[in-house]
Parts: structure tokens; sequence; C-alpha cells
């Protein structure tokens, strides 16, 4: 009950402070916090809005379940962007190369983009468990490798083809594409269904397999795990590994159900959202997807504060405020119900039934 409260409280105490810091800012600016949030909250049923939502939730839930397994173990896998980007690259160029039927065409390309992602990954996996080298460092040089590598493989000379002004890779035929599901005057991803099975794989593998065990022990402290048989090593490559393969799909829910080809000006940026999604919903697959739709619904929305007058660029100053909200609340909470643990403990008061041990 008590670790309940606590997963409650700090969310709702971050947003809350979010919020009222926003609200000054907009009141120094000499703009009315009531309008932004009447505002914000009107688009939501305008155009497609809500299905937009849907679609980018989707996107960064997977970024975020990326991030999150590496955090589970103390890993910071800031690499996420550079993998999905190669995967969707190196996907979408096989995509467009190979001729197969409906279904078999679309799970090569999804299994491509699983294994690139795992193999950009590898490298600093490797370092990491056999070196000591830190996966910060590594994922984010590699970050910038991968933008030149992108550059090398859609040029026209390698497996691009240039169109208009743009450089792009070969359209993916519809035998590749994810049909979608057609709501009012668009259409929800069919890779929304992927996303909330890789949530229910991300919760059956961290509460319901000893893999899980062994990764959340390892996060813990890692000597008391290694002294209680946890392969570290092993634990630390198969965790990035797992990373790296899910961030692979992170660019397939656009790639097949919208653009059907990668080209320079593809999306950017998703792998950094998955670390500020990841630590506002704590590596919980449902804090996560609930983090993922206020974030996508925030950028949504935000289109409609031109119209009044409000800079949009407010929205991304909100963000920002909950992700660090969020932070610091949740070590407030901490703290607290340590303390309150302590003195607990120190009277000697037995600890309330059904609380976790």
């Amino acid at each position: 009950m008590t670790r309940l409260r606590g997963a409650v409280l700090a969310p709702a105490l971050a947003i809350a402070v979010a919020a009222l810091l926003c609200a000054i800012m907009l009141l120094i600016s000499g703009a009315s916090p009531w309008t932004a949030l009447t505002t914000i909250l009107s688009q939501l049923g305008r155009g497609t809005v809500a299905v937009d939502t849907v679609n980018s939730a989707a996107v960064y839930y997977i970024a975020a379940l990326a991030v999150a397994i590496g955090f589970q173990m103390r890993l910071f896998n800031i690499g996420v962007e550079g993998q999905f980007r190669v995967a969707a690259c190196v996907a979408a160029i096989v995509g467009g190369t190979v001729v197969l039927p409906p279904v078999l065409h679309t799970l090569l390309i999804m299994v491509v983009a699983v294994l690139t992602g795992a193999a950009w990954i590898a490298i600093p996996a490797l370092l990491k468990a056999y070196r000591g080298v830190s996966e910060v460092i590594s994922t984010i040089m590699l970050n910038a490798i991968a933008t030149g590598l992108i550059a090398f493989l859609i040029r026209a000379e390698t497996f691009g083809e240039l169109r208009g002004n743009n450089i792009t890779t070969p359209p993916i035929p519809e035998s590749g594409w994810f049909p979608g599901i057609p709501v009012g005057n668009g259409a929800i991803f069919g890779m929304v269904f992927v996303a909330a099975a890789l949530g229910v794989g991300y919760w059956f593998l961290l509460g319901r397999t000893r893999f899980g065990f062994e990764l959340r022990a390892s996060g813990e402290s890692t000597t008391a795990a290694s002294a209680g048989g946890v392969n570290a090593r092993r634990t630390i490559v198969v965790a990035l590994l797992l990373s790296g393969a899910i961030a692979g799909l992170i660019g397939l829910p656009e790639l097949l159900g919208r653009d059907h080809a990668y080209t320079l000006s593809s999306p950017q940026g998703y792998g950094f959202t998955g670390i500020a999604i990841a630590l506002l919903g704590r590596n919980h697959p449902v804090g996560i997807a609930l983090g993922a739709l206020l974030w996508a619904f925030l950028d949504k929305s935000a289109v409609g504060l031109d119209v009044v007058g409000i800079p949009r660029e407010i929205v991304l100053i909100m963000q920002g405020l909950i992700v660090l909200s969020v932070v610091v609340a949740y070590e407030l909470v901490s703290r607290v119900e340590r303390r309150a643990e302590q003195r607990r403990v120190a009277a000697g008061v037995p600890e309330p039934a059904g609380a976790p041990s």
C-alpha cells in the first residue's frame, strides 16, 4: 500500500508542480494560463489530433521501453537514437529491394530492423561487459557514426534514389506495409498493437522470468547479484542487446504505416524523447504508456496555441518541467517513505499487513 501510494503521489505532485511553474511563466509573459489549458484540451476532438496522438504515443512507447530495459540494470543506453535510425534505414533498403508475399514481406522488414538495432549496440555491450567502457560514451559516439552511415547508405550511388529535392530509399511495395485502422480522417498505425505487445512482453520479462529477476537484482547491487550466482557480464550483454533490438522497431510505425521509405527528412529525436518518457513512467510499462500518451498529446495539441497568440514552445517547457519534477518528486517521496520506515522500525511497529517485503 505504501509503495502504491508513493507511485501515485510522486507523478501527481510532479505534474501539478510543472503546471504551476508553466502557469507562472505564462502570467509573466502576459498570457492567460486558463486560455492555454482550454486551448490544449480543446484540440483533442479536432481533426486527427486524437489519432495522431495515439500514433505518436506508440512510437514514444517503443523508444521508452528500449531505454527502460537498460535502466533496470542502471545502464544508460543513450544511443537509442542512432540504433533506431540505422535500423529504419537498413530495413527500408531491404524492404524496398526484396519481393515477397504480404505478411512475409512485413515480417522480414521487422526482423531486419530488430537485428540491425541489436547489432548496432553489440559493440558497446561487449565493451561494457568485458572492458568496463561506459555505455554512455560508446553509444553516444555511435549516434554520430549512425548519421554518417545513413548518409552513405541512401546516396544515389549506393542504395538511395534522388526524388525531387530529397534523397530516399527505394519505396517499399504495398506487400511490405503494416495495415492500419481507419478512424475518421486518419488511420491508427497497425504497429500500435505491436507496441502494446512489447509492453506486455516487457512486464512478463521483468516480473515472471529468471532473467528479469537477475536484471533487477543486478541493477540493485551488482556485487550482491554476482555473489548470488548471477553472471554479470552475460546480463549486461543480453540487456543491452534487448534494448537495441527494441530500439530497432521505433521507426517502423511510420515507415510501414505512412512513409514507406526512409529519407534524409525522416523523423529524428525519438531516442532522446524515449529517455524522458522512461524517466516519467519510472520504467513501469503502464507508467510509460501514460507518459507516452501525455507527451504525444502535448506535442499534437501545441499547434492550437499559435491561434490564441501563445507560443507553442510553452509545451516544450512543460514537458521538460514535468520530467524534472518527476525526478525530484520521486526522490522526495522516497526519502519520506524511508524516514517513515526507519521510525517504524525504531519504534518496533510491525510492517502493515499486505505491504511488500
